[in-house]
């Protein structure tokens, strides 16, 4: 899973350079080499999930691995800025697998309270790429160029490959593997949509994503433009996915005790407050707040979201366990299309100032 992260955060600290050496046309079209992986999870992770229920969830992941390897030969070779952007959308589209089909491994196995605390531990493993990567991408970028830093990636998924094959046993046993047709894949798609707690929390996982995939596409600016952090981006980065990942450890024992609801609603009452009452003060500083309040503001904020991501995700899961491949590629990617072009069009609106980002907190939590 920590492929994701590793993909999409090694290239944080390129973006610009990936941009002028491609003939990107705006300083803010470099995002979309963050945005595009994230289209690709959302078409690969309706593949890969039913996929699984078909030939199993390891013959999906091992699949999935090769297609992201594929992406990253292209990006590594890109000469104009579209071929940068399809081989991102391959990457993503293969990488879904990893990210997907993972959660239906849990699922074959756990539910409920259960799942929620082992998928919150996954995810603390799962931050610990967000503090290192956009350092290794620094010192790569510095030392070899932005290209090396999709060739470390690819033999970073040659390697994941290779250990998974040799190390994770089955899930799906052949008698509970479901055929891969149409129908089949649409009926249970329609059950997802028609099971009223799996969607709306489905909708609200969506919401909460949208801000932060606006924050992912456009920190290189907001620290090393607007903040002007130079090379400490990468440490100030790793310091915010720290926050996040904390809060997902931590949540594998609050859950037990206070449950996955209670949980997500007191984070996102708390994501709504703060994020108001910062938006509101910034109007004192003409949007753009010190840095020392708009940091501990991410921090309150970050940890709120690594609460809601875990127990909103288990809770859309909850009633699928029957359909759990379908299940979770429907859950994911519905919240993917949801926070793409929401997320996309807060970070397009990036001009030097944090309205647009606080604001797009304060409304994901309401």
């Amino acid at each position: 899973m920590s492929l994701v992260a590793l993909s999409i955060d090694a290239m944080l600290p390129a973006l610009a350079r990936i941009g002028q050496d491609l003939g990107a046309q705006r300083p803010n079209d470099a995002q979309f080499v963050i945005t595009a992986v994230f289209l690709g999870l959302g078409v690969g992770q309706i593949l890969f999930g039913p996929l699984s229920d078909r030939i199993g969830r390891r013959a999906a992941i091992q699949t999935g691995l090769l297609l992201f390897m594929a992406g990253c030969l292209v990006s590594v070779f890109a000469s104009t800025f579209e071929a940068m952007l399809a081989g991102r959308v391959v990457q993503g589209a293969g990488v879904a697998s990893a990210r997907i089909v993972t959660i239906a491994m849990v699922r074959d196995q756990y539910e409920g309270r259960g799942m929620a605390r082992l998928m919150s531990f996954a995810m603390a493993v799962f931050i610990l790429v967000p503090t290192i990567a956009p350092a290794l991408g620094q010192g790569i970028l510095w030392l070899a160029g932005w290209r090396a830093i999709f060739a470390t990636i690819l033999a970073v998924g040659a390697i994941a490959l290779t250990w998974f094959s040799l190390r994770q046993p089955e899930t799906l046993p052949p008698d509970r593997r479901h055929p891969l047709s149409p129908r089949d894949i649409g009926r249970a798609a329609l059950e997802v949509l028609r099971t009223r707690s799996a969607l709306g929390y489905t909708l609200a996982t969506g919401c909460v994503f949208a801000p932060f995939l606006a924050y992912l596409s456009s920190a290189r600016q907001i620290f090393q433009e607007a903040y002007r952090t130079g090379a400490l981006f990468a440490f100030w980065f790793g310091v915010l996915s720290l926050a996040f990942g904390c809060a997902s450890l931590l949540n594998s024992r609050l859950v037990v005790k206070h449950g996955m609801r209670r949980l997500a609603r007191t984070a996102a009452r708390s994501v709504t407050l703060v994020s108001a009452v910062t938006f509101a003060v910034s109007f004192a500083f003409a949007g753009l707040p010190p840095f020392w309040l708009f940091m501990a503001y991410l921090l309150v904020v970050f940890f709120c979201i690594g609460l809601l991501f875990g127990n909103l995700n288990a809770l859309a899961m909850q009633p699928l366990g029957h359909v759990a491949g379908v299940g979770a590629a429907v859950v994911a990617s519905l919240t993917t299309f949801i926070g793409v072009p929401l997320g996309g069009m807060v970070g397009q609106s990036f001009d030097g100032t944090m309205y647009a980002q606080i604001a797009a907190f304060a409304l994901s939590g309401v």
